[in-house]
């Protein structure tokens, strides 16, 4: 899942940053609301943590022009991040659009717990335990297995498995990959989506166990349910 993190304190946004892409998310920063604007009109996010009080374009600003500019008015999902904490403070925000609301100083489970809560509303489950055929993936706990044998996943990979299991069925390109999968660090020029793909392919299917994961020529990839 790729997530904006927006925050003109430098220091505060790239702790935050630096604590989810340990949780597996693909993040990028902006400092301003403009460069916020600029990066969501390039990226398609998922969610985007965004500071209330910013200068010259303040957060309730931010989260009404990204509602405008997205073709789907659900998304990015967006997190409030302020110090105001009145009733009528979260009101305002919540109507400009936000999906939740998060008071500093705020506890990084905390932070987590309502990421995962906000990126579940898009999952076909609504839950943090995923299932496709005989492949689970507990996202609270981190850890994905198939059938009775835990897979041994790096942070990308964990990643790239739990945004195949919120879309099963849906054939995924090279590039919708990397745009939701991998930072604006990544290198679109690079063969890295394939070689993810095919080291996850090769972890998730071992000896006479039926592959989960089809290649569509010409399109991308696929997870399919093994009872279909």
């Amino acid at each position: 899942m790729r997530i904006l993190v927006v925050d003109d304190e430098v220091d505060l946004a790239e702790a935050v940053a630096k604590g989810l892409r340990r949780e597996g998310y693909a993040v990028d920063t902006a400092h301003g609301g403009d460069e916020a604007l600029d990066k969501a009109s390039l990226t398609e996010y998922d969610l985007v943590c965004l500071d209330l009080t910013m200068p010259y374009m303040d957060g309730l600003e931010v989260c009404e022009a990204l509602r405008a500019q997205s073709d789907d008015p659900r998304l990015p999902r967006v997190l409030m991040l302020t110090a105001r904490d009145t009733v009528d403070d979260r009101i305002t925000g919540l109507d400009a659009g936000a999906d939740d609301y998060l008071v500093k100083p705020f506890d990084f489970g905390e932070l987590t717990a309502r990421v995962r809560t906000l990126l579940r509303r898009d999952s076909p489950a609504g839950s943090a335990l995923l299932t496709v055929g005989d492949l689970v993936l507990d996202d609270t706990r981190h850890m994905a297995r198939r059938g009775e044998r835990d897979l041994d996943l790096t942070a990308k990979e964990f990643a790239l498995l739990r945004y195949f299991m919120s879309h099963p069925g849906e054939v995924l390109s090279q590039e919708h990959l990397l745009e939701h999968v991998w930072d604006e660090h990544a290198d679109p020029f690079t063969n890295t989506v394939r070689v993810t793909v095919g080291t996850l392919r090769r972890k998730v299917t071992v000896d006479d166990e039926r592959s989960l994961f089809e290649t569509v020529i010409g399109r991308g990839y696929r997870l399919s349910d093994e009872s279909s």
